[in-house]
């Protein structure tokens, strides 16, 4: 898969440009990567996609110099599993 970077945004399509894996997230002050949304496509989901993709997030975080926290489950799951000590899991907050 080719990886797009774009302003919040780490996404991949297919050769139609269909949308195939995207993380979103928020830059914020504090220099922290709040990681909310990811998506794979339904063609993808459970073939391993959205764990790559969250490999190719984090080591853009450590290509950045980022922290990393999520407020989206999986990311969350994720990171908690695989964090290192350039990438810090938050706590998974329930929207009401």
């Amino acid at each position: 898969m080719e990886w797009n970077y774009e302003n919040e945004r780490i996404y991949s399509t297919d050769e139609k440009g269909e949308l195939m894996c995207e993380a979103t997230f928020i830059r914020k002050e504090n220099g922290e990567m709040e990681i909310y949304h990811t998506y794979v496509n339904p063609i993808l989901r459970g073939e391993g996609a959205a764990g790559k993709m969250m490999e190719v997030v984090a080591e853009y975080c450590r290509k950045e110099g980022i922290k990393a926290i999520a407020t989206c489950s999986y990311a969350n799951m994720w990171l908690q599993r695989h964090g290192s000590t350039s990438l810090i899991p938050a706590k998974f907050l329930l929207n009401d």
